[in-house]
């Protein structure tokens, strides 16, 4: 019974529509003319933002689009909940999933993860001569990993917005934040000191679902691919 049961779980799996997930918010934008690339049309209502409908078929019947937060779409990949995403790489760097392939660097969404501290005290001090720093960031482990690497310890004040804020409250002394114009920080009184990385957005793939499904999802990195060319 068992080997019919297994047959019938994998046919049913073979069968249903390819999830990809895609960012709310500026980076959905820029997915709109790669989707079209691909010939891939969703549904209308899914670049509407007001829309509280989150899944949206396409008019592919073997694919079906998510939309979820930025910083959700490597999770919902990662556990299998969506086969494929477009998610940034700084995303990427902070949680670092090893069920995670990054296969295509997708061009859009190009910004950086910055170090910024407030213009009257920026380039005041050596931080060469730190050995601890408090640093209010979305970022934890990207701070940390920059700063452990230069045998500064991080103390990290976790927060998920108004970053800019942080230092002219004395909540910390510096940010890491993902940094597009620098306007918002210009702003706030800030100036960017360091760039960590440069950001675009990736492709990204379950690698279970690469496994086994590798004929379907094969066959939307090699659309994707040719889209980007």
């Amino acid at each position: 019974m068992t080997a019919p049961y297994r047959s019938a779980a994998f046919a049913a799996e073979d069968a249903a529509p390819i999830v990809l997930a895609l960012p709310k918010g500026r980076i959905l934008k820029e997915c709109g003319p790669l989707l079209a690339r691909a010939g891939i049309a969703p549904a209308p209502d899914y670049m509407d933002e007001d829309s509280r409908r989150l899944r949206f078929p396409t008019d592919d019947p073997g694919l079906e689009v998510v939309r979820v937060r930025p910083f959700d779409v490597a999770t919902f990949v990662a556990f299998g909940a969506a086969q494929i995403g477009f998610c940034g790489a700084d995303v990427l760097m902070e949680f670092d999933y090893p069920e995670i392939y990054a296969p295509l660097d997708l061009g859009i969404g190009a910004c950086r993860i910055s170090v910024a501290e407030p213009a009257a005290t920026a380039g005041s001090d050596d931080p060469r001569t730190w050995s601890r720093v408090r640093v209010a960031t979305k970022y934890p482990s990207v701070a940390r990993r920059h700063y452990a690497a230069r045998g500064i310890q991080a103390e990290v004040v976790h927060l998920n917005g108004a970053m800019e804020l942080a230092p002219s409250l004395g909540l910390s002394r510096l940010i890491v934040d993902l940094v597009a114009t620098g306007s918002t920080l210009k702003a706030n009184g800030l100036v960017e000191t360091e760039v960590i990385a440069h950001i675009t957005s990736r492709l990204i793939v379950n690698r279970t679902a690469l496994k086994t499904r590798p004929e379907a999802i094969g066959a939307w990195i090699a659309r994707f691919r040719a889209a980007l060319g």
